[in-house]
């Protein structure tokens, strides 16, 4: 079955009168802002029963009580190599984790997006008679589609984040539901907040996001920085700030900006406030992921850069069939929203050239503000993770 309404599993929250451990396991960052979220809906939804959570996650599920046996900032990975390199690690989890299900016997695995190991903890659930709940369609309109019916065979309900992921699995008689997209309510809540102000110079405002890992700081970095000093030399006056998820990330940031001749006069490298940089942005670099999503849901115009391994870079483009971006936000509307400088596309030239269209051509920019609108529009309405909590909590009644 599936179900493409937004709307939908949105009913009254089951009762559920007795104690309830649910395996939980998100191996990303992102996956972990998702999780605890999920968390705090389905204990409001099960009020009558007493929810344990343990499995994977990173400090935001950790302080809504999940017990964590490994910490997001140890799985998350990119990268074909740099998964093989961690190879024996990830073995090792997996089959503690698979452990786990067997001397724990929870009464339901909810994986979070992470496809490459929680479809195969899924799998295994499964076996052992687990209800499995997947959460984040995997990418399969991008990656081969013959996974598609291993998926609905390994999972029991699928809970898509977008529109058009539910009729990819018609005919396989998995229960997928879409719900909308978590960030519509996060981006919300953020607007509604008050926020201190940041530390802009004089000129443009303008966003660089490089990534928040350490091989995408150092493969990105150089080029956007030496783009953007090209864009002031042209725009005039600028002020460039920098986010970066952790004071790590930021001593490595600064590091590599003090060893960078071709940078912009103003650069200031902040920890978090990548929501309100780009709120108040004029313009930005975003590096490909769920970024591109955050700066269409704040209305901020930008382009899209991506760069990997030359190994990877090799594999992916391989195994990517039939898809024509990479960037979520021309994905979601199948066609081009903003520019996408992948691979040896990503020079310092191009980005200059992109960055000056989107602050100084004035129908450039309304031209890619009306499709950031389109963006917006595809993503559902408010209350994504209320939905999703809805059908998890359902399964539960339903599967005793």
């Amino acid at each position: 079955m599936t179900d493409a309404s937004p709307l939908s599993g949105a009913s009254t929250a089951p009762t559920v009168p007795r104690h309830l451990q649910i395996m939980i396991c998100a191996g990303e960052i992102s996956g972990d802002l998702y999780g605890a979220a999920l968390v705090r809906q389905l204990r409001a939804q099960l009020p009558d029963a007493s929810v344990s959570f343990f499995g994977i996650g990173g400090d935001r599920m950790r302080e809504e009580g999940v017990e964590l046996l490994a910490h997001a900032s140890q799985t998350g990975v990119i990268g074909f190599w740099e998964v093989l390199k961690r190879f024996r690690f990830f073995s090792k989890l997996l089959k503690k984790l698979a452990a786990l299900l067997v001397d724990r016997k929870p009464d339901l695995l909810l994986t979070i997006d992470y496809p490459g190991m929680n479809l195969r903890l899924a799998k295994k659930a499964k076996s052992l008679g687990i209800r499995a709940v997947h959460y984040v369609c995997p990418q399969v309109w991008a990656w081969h589609r013959d996974r598609i019916p291993k998926i609905a065979a390994d999972v029991d309900q699928l809970i898509c984040l977008f529109p058009f992921e539910p009729k990819l699995f018609d005919g396989f008689g998995l229960d997928v539901r879409f719900v909308g997209h978590p960030l519509v309510d996060q981006i919300a809540a953020f607007r509604a907040a008050l926020h201190p102000p940041l530390p802009w110079g004089n000129g443009h405002k303008i966003a660089l996001f490089a990534g928040s890992r350490r091989n995408e700081v150092t493969r990105l970095l150089p080029d956007i920085l030496a783009g953007a000093k090209m864009a002031e030399e042209r725009l005039g006056p600028c002020s460039f700030l920098l986010p970066v998820p952790t004071e790590e990330r930021a001593d490595d940031v600064r590091s590599l900006l003090a060893r960078l001749p071709q940078r912009p006069k103003h650069v200031e490298v902040l920890v978090g406030h990548s929501r309100q940089v780009l709120e108040e942005a004029e313009a930005a670099v975003v590096k490909s992921g769920t970024s591109t999503l955050e700066a269409a849901l704040l209305d901020c115009p930008f382009v899209i850069v991506y760069r990997v391994s030359f190994s990877t870079y090799a594999i992916m483009k391989h195994l990517l069939t039939g898809v024509r971006f990479i960037g979520l936000v021309n994905i979601v509307p199948d066609k081009p929203i903003c520019k996408e400088l992948i691979q040896y596309a990503l020079t310092p030239k191009a980005v200059c050239d992109e960055l000056v269209a989107l602050v100084d051509d004035a129908d450039y920019r309304n031209r890619q503000k009306t499709g950031l609108a389109e963006v917006r529009s595809l993503l559902g309405n408010a209350g994504a993770t209320e939905r999703a909590a809805a059908t998890i909590a359902a399964a539960l009644k339903k599967y005793p």
